[in-house]
């Protein structure tokens, strides 16, 4: 059963539902595909014979030794995440999982949402609520100005809109 946004982890072991089912299907897929094919090279390479000049071989164990880190990583990782499941009882406010619209100095609107940094993506608009714009927007609501400090350069934004569901950029 997942747990509020008022649980007593650290903010850094939050992740969303879509988030931990990503990192889970991550680590089935190394384990049940990745690993074995690997393996399978490895065995094959090593069966060619010399193993010392064996590229294939050398190459293979260096992937396997990946493979195994990253598997031992996500299971411990998985571990130790809280999932939140369910909106703040402040739906007004930012939060954790919160979809904020906010505009810009230049006029200029972008949508941001509030994630864990297990699966923050710059692309898809996802920001870690540890980074400065995440730190920044926490317990702000709509009308708020709040001003960010980037390695850029200070800039503020306005809150145009707080949502707990997907909002999108206007265009």
């Amino acid at each position: 059963m997942g747990k509020g946004p008022a649980a007593e982890a650290s903010r850094a072991d939050y992740i969303t539902p879509d988030g931990a089912k990503r990192l889970r299907e991550e680590l089935e897929w190394l384990w049940k595909v990745e690993r074995p094919k690997v393996t399978q090279g490895v065995a094959d390479a090593a069966a060619e014979g010399d193993r010392s000049e064996n590229a294939e071989y050398i190459y293979g164990k260096k992937r396997l030794r990946e493979i195994d880190r990253r598997i031992r990583f996500l299971t411990k990782r998985l571990d130790l995440l809280t999932v939140v499941t369910s909106p703040p009882s402040r739906t007004d406010r930012v939060y954790f999982g919160a979809w904020v619209r906010l505009e810009d100095e230049a006029g200029e609107e972008r949508v941001y949402r509030i994630v864990g940094p297990d699966e923050s993506d710059a692309a898809q608009g996802w920001i870690s609520l540890d980074a400065p714009m995440g730190r920044a927007l926490l317990g702000k609501r709509e009308g708020d100005e709040v001003m960010v400090r980037r390695p850029a350069g200070d800039a503020t934004f306005v809150i145009l809109d707080v949502s707990y569901q997907p909002l999108t950029n206007a265009q």
